[in-house]
């Protein structure tokens, strides 16, 4: 999701928890209740907007978007290893294309798609897209990323290898998060109408549009690869479970207020959703294709509306900035309202990137 950086990155901003961030809800009766507990936190600094965060297996560092660079944290030290950028118009999303050594990022003012390597974190290559670019995400059957620009409601095709713009897809309405299928299929949320789109990405094509009644304005998107389920995080406070392969809803279950990405842990079948408004990442288990169950809810920070995933170690990270609760309501209610927000909710100088680990 994309605010004005002047909006400091959508609602986000934390109020780190005294003595640790541990808050479960009840477990369901036949799962054992999975626990988290803040284990690092690790000061980013100015400027305080930010957007989304993505682990990367191959190097395990965490890229963090924000201010007008990404900011690169070992993920299991905590040591920041340095930056990409300088990114002028704020970047968004990032992907990573691990067979060309390159990671894509993008400039969301600017209107670029920007290449890096993984290696150096050097710019390598700037590609001109469309203003507003957010999301990206990077298909392996393809070999293409994906920009996606949620006010023209726009996919940017990019070949990261040969560093060239391939073509533009134009779904229309606003856009959010996306997920590859590796399957050939790129799934995308739909904000204005509540869907997923579906992308072929052989040809390029939209080829199915699915309605979710039961989701106002989803913004997470995750994906179990090996069950055909889509999940996306709602701002009604609800996570959808869709049918990837014929766009049925399979479950709605409640989450916390504020959701702006979600991930899913292959390895202990968990599924996450980071709330901003609440400060608290809800826990959903997969018990099977069909049947979900919440079984916890962690209290991180208020305004930690972004997250990575570890899927090796299961540990979680989440983004936040120094604020209060009332400051952030007041801040988002008013952005919402169409008006543009007095100052920043936020303490200057406070982005922290925390990490949670399971408890064992």
């Amino acid at each position: 999701m994309r605010l004005p950086l002047m909006t400091l990155s959508r609602m986000a901003g934390v109020l780190l928890l005294a003595g640790g961030a541990l808050g479960l809800a009840r477990a369901a009766a036949a799962s054992p209740q999975p626990a988290f507990h803040l284990v690092r936190s690790v000061a980013l600094g100015a400027p305080d907007s930010w957007d989304y965060a993505l682990y990367d297996p191959g190097s395990h560092r965490v890229f963090v978007a924000h201010g007008n660079r990404l900011t690169v944290v070992d993920g299991r030290t905590g040591r920041i290893v340095g930056q990409v950028g300088p990114i002028p118009g704020g970047p968004h999303g990032t992907a990573f294309d691990p067979k060309a050594g390159v990671g894509i990022t993008d400039d969301g003012r600017y209107g670029q798609a920007v290449i890096f390597s993984l290696k150096t974190l050097h710019v390598l290559a700037r590609l001109k897209v469309q203003r507003g670019a957010d999301a990206v995400t990077f298909d392996p059957v393809s070999g293409h990323a994906f920009v996606i620009d949620g006010d023209t409601g726009t996919v940017a095709v990019i070949d990261p290898a040969r560093r060239k713009v391939v073509t533009f897809i134009h779904l229309g309405g606003d856009l959010e998060y996306a997920v590859p299928g590796n399957n050939g299929q790129l799934y995308v949320n739909g904000v204005t109408h509540h869907e997923i789109f579906r992308i072929n990405t052989a040809s390029n094509r939209l080829d199915a549009a699915w309605p979710m009644p039961t989701c106002r304005s989803p913004h997470g998107l995750a994906i179990d690869t090996a069950t055909h389920r889509l999940f996306a995080s709602c701002e009604n406070q609800r996570l959808v479970v869709v049918n990837a392969d014929n766009g049925s809803v399979v479950a709605t279950l409640p989450i916390g207020r504020g959701t702006d990405s979600d991930r899913f842990d292959p390895r202990r079948r968990l599924i996450f959703s980071s709330n901003g408004l609440d400060g608290t990442l809800s826990v959903i288990r997969e018990v099977n294709a069909d049947r979900f169950v919440p079984v916890a809810t962690v209290h991180t920070a208020v305004s930690g509306r972004t997250m990575a995933l570890d899927p090796q170690s299961g540990r979680v990270f989440i983004v936040a900035a120094h604020t209060t609760p009332q400051a952030l309501r007041a801040f988002y209610a008013a952005w919402r309202a169409g008006k543009r927000p007095r100052g920043s909710p936020f303490t200057p100088n406070s982005l922290h990137l925390l990490f949670f680990d399971p408890v064992r």
